[in-house]
């Protein structure tokens, strides 16, 4: 004789686009698990609270479902995934209003609807930020290439700015202060070749390989090239200041967390740490490199004015010496506006980057 068919226990939980079901049943065989007419039809042997049996239940659901649910057995239970029709919240599972007697709440898997928001919201946050990431390189047949192309620059760039940053460390505690005052030719051919070499992002934007701002970009790399090459680089009085040492340190510390970033960008991977500290270490560096910069400017004036270096004498009837250090003015006023710009430029990435999740009210 035959035994009855009897029910199990049923657990269930959702989020907008699924619904989950947890069948309690012991070593499950041959389970028969199917939908029609928006109906869940379960049937298999196994053991449940009543012993070795054979089981079913039968769910019909308040709003319509795709008809191949997908399951998993496992030694104590089967997981039930049944996927909406339309993404939204359901007030419950079945069309009848009265809840089965063998159905509950799965507590392991329930959420309210405002938290499954936010599960959704963050999901489709992280979607976008992955595709923001890989719109830095635009997509064609040569995007290997020009990948792998990038991925060389950057790592060039950071062995560079590396070896003058543990450069100027290893000497800092070595000899301490004393060590200011040679920074310069210790470290200034390889600054020399990482900065020249920086040149080529503003290509890159131009051309359209990155979709850096071209701005900005440019702001900076004639910015550090104006104080390398010209106020520092043509003056050898400037070339022992202690300021030298402040500089190149603050562009350093800045480039060896910035060039990593885009060379992981390059082969599609993201640092959680390292993306934190490449959109917040530029907060206090940069303002203090700029007010490095501006110090550097102030001592070369009365050189440039002593040597008349640059300075240009106008031919009679005018005979006026146009000074180098008017235009050296002109600069100090410019370099807080372009500081001022790219701080701007960077804020708005790091506040879209990191942009507080927000909570929806009950």
């Amino acid at each position: 004789m035959q035994s009855a068919t009897l029910t199990p226990r049923v657990y269930w939980a959702q989020r907008h686009e699924d619904v989950y079901l947890r069948v309690e049943l012991n070593d499950v065989q041959n389970p028969e698990i199917n939908i029609t007419g928006n109906t869940l039809h379960f049937h298999a042997h196994g053991h449940g609270a009543k012993g070795e049996n054979l089981y079913a239940f039968h769910l019909e659901f308040v709003e319509l479902v795709k008809p191949q649910p997908m399951y998993k057995v496992t030694e104590r239970q089967v997981n039930i995934t049944v996927k909406k029709q339309e993404s939204r919240w359901w007030d419950r599972l079945t069309k009848q209003e009265k809840k089965p007697l063998f159905l509950a709440h799965d507590f392991d898997r329930w959420i309210d609807e405002s938290d499954a928001e936010m599960e959704l919201q963050t999901k489709e946050e992280e979607q976008i930020n992955k595709v923001s990431i890989k719109s830095r390189i635009p997509k064609d047949s040569f995007r290997t290439l020009k990948l792998g192309y990038l991925f060389m620059y950057n790592l060039v760039q950071f062995l560079g700015f590396s070896w003058i940053f543990v450069n100027m460390t290893v000497r800092l505690f070595i000899l301490g202060q004393d060590s200011f005052y040679d920074t310069f030719h210790t470290t200034a051919d390889m600054m020399y070749f990482c900065q020249m070499l920086a040149v080529a992002e503003i290509v890159h934007a131009l051309m359209g390989l990155t979709k850096t701002a071209v701005i900005p970009c440019l702001i900076q790399v004639f910015g550090r090239n104006f104080i390398l090459l010209v106020v520092i680089g043509s003056l050898e009085e400037m070339q022992s200041k202690a300021v030298v040492f402040f500089i190149f340190y603050s562009w350093s510390m800045i480039e060896v967390f910035r060039y990593p970033y885009y060379m992981l960008v390059c082969i599609d991977t993201k640092w959680s740490l390292l993306t934190w500290i490449r959109y917040t270490i530029w907060i206090p560096l940069y303002p203090l490199g700029a007010l490095a910069e501006a110090v550097a400017v102030v001592q070369s004036i009365p050189i440039f004015n002593e040597t008349k270096t640059f300075s240009v004498k106008l031919p009679s009837p005018l005979n006026i010496t146009l000074r180098f250090s008017y235009l050296l003015q002109v600069y100090m006023v410019l370099l807080f506006l372009g500081l001022f710009v790219n701080f701007r430029h960077l804020y708005r990435q790091r506040t879209k980057l990191f942009r507080p999740k927000k909570k929806k009210a009950y």
